[in-house]
């Protein structure tokens, strides 16, 4: 294995905003799925990345997200 195709994929940083943000990570292919779940605390940060088996990235929960691209504050749900 090389190792650009380990590190080359974009990061993220997730930022929990609420308790209970769940980060879903889901694989590339002909089928997407889930490989990866994690749940986060208020204040507590994840680092993610895109790489060859994650395409996309699923985030619940109020948090703020920084990328290369800027900050986006997700609301979470509203009643």
């Amino acid at each position: 294995m090389n190792i650009e195709d380990v590190v080359a994929g974009d990061y993220i940083v997730i930022k929990a905003l609420e308790k209970g943000v769940t980060i879903i990570g889901l694989t590339r292919g002909e089928i997407t799925k889930i490989h990866h779940t994690e749940k986060l605390d208020k204040g507590e940060l994840m680092v993610a990345q895109f790489t060859r088996h994650t395409s996309a990235i699923k985030i619940r929960g109020k948090a703020e997200i920084l990328t290369k691209y800027g900050k986006i504050i997700l609301e979470g749900e509203r009643e």
